[in-house]
């Protein structure tokens, strides 16, 4: 069903999110938000890079043009060229005050689908959810409001996406791309649902804040399997590696008391976990295109 979780990396990060398995490039790319940090690494955690970001980047996609990665950062959305590390905004976003990016992911069609989230500590639903099309121009999607927006991901075939608000703990989603028939997918028995990834088979799995696991569901919704982890808060998972049969989890050590960081020395770490006979599906580039 699936192997220990370890380790990826020997360093640990303060909010680690938005992990993505590029199948192109066969890296790995995942962000510290609070760290104001972009990594890469290949499958095994080699070949690690780090690059300082100007503010806190939450959600990333590479894109169909190579040495570039969309950034979903905390007031804007840029482009990082990773050969000098120059980035460059491509939208300032107007979004209320306390209210920054958070999750968001590619769907099949290359538009980059991401949400934004309320970060006062009531978490008041003033998250909307967004779409940046391949002509760079930008749509508010006709969603809910959330206080967090996460586990934004879609089905293989393109006409599901998923969605939440972590502060609920059920997984929404709706007809796609037309929004309509919100429902519930799934409700949590414990921890709230954080970052998504769908594979092969249609499978939804969700990294479970404060539940100390990654839950796989049927592309009905119903419960699959769990995989426990060694840290209380895993934030978002990918499907990867050279045969598309590795998990990698980003977690955090944000609020955690020194008592609980003595019980999970490793939150904040990356981890891979073999999951055997799953199979990932690769994630879609963001795709340029001429206006």
């Amino acid at each position: 069903m699936g192997g220990m979780a370890r380790a990826l990396t020997a360093h640990c990060d303060m909010l680690g999110e938005g992990v993505h398995w590029c199948a192109d490039s066969q890296r790995l790319w995942w962000s510290d938000i609070e760290g104001e940090a972009l990594y890469c690494c290949a499958s095994d955690g080699s070949a690690l890079r780090r690059w300082e970001m100007p503010e806190r980047v939450a959600s990333l996609a590479p894109t169909s043009k190579n040495g570039l990665i969309l950034l979903g950062m905390a007031s804007r959305l840029a482009v990082l060229n990773v050969a000098d590390g120059a980035v460059h905004t491509l939208h300032a976003l107007k979004l209320p005050p306390g209210v920054r990016v958070n999750d968001g992911r590619c769907d099949r069609s290359g538009r980059f689908v991401f949400g934004t989230m309320n970060e006062a500590p009531e978490h008041a639903p003033l998250g909307r959810f967004y779409r940046l099309n391949c002509n760079l121009s930008l749509e508010l999607l006709d969603l809910p409001p959330v206080g967090i927006a996460n586990s934004i991901c879609f089905s293989p075939d393109g006409a599901t996406m998923y969605f939440c608000d972590s502060c609920d703990s059920r997984i929404l989603c709706c007809d796609y791309p037309s929004l309509a028939n919100v429902r519930v997918f799934a409700t949590l028995a414990i921890g709230v649902p954080d970052g998504s990834c769908v594979d092969a088979g249609g499978h939804l799995w969700n990294a479970q804040w404060g539940g100390w696991q990654v839950a796989r569901y049927t592309p009905q919704g119903e419960l699959e399997r769990t995989l426990p982890l060694p840290v209380a808060q895993p934030s978002c998972v990918s499907l990867g590696g050279a045969d598309m049969d590795e998990l990698f989890v980003t977690s955090a050590r944000q609020s955690l008391s020194p008592a609980q960081l003595a019980l999970q020395p490793r939150a904040g770490a990356l981890f891979r976990v073999s999951v055997l006979e799953a199979r990932g599906l690769a994630e879609s580039r963001f795709q340029f295109h001429a206006n």
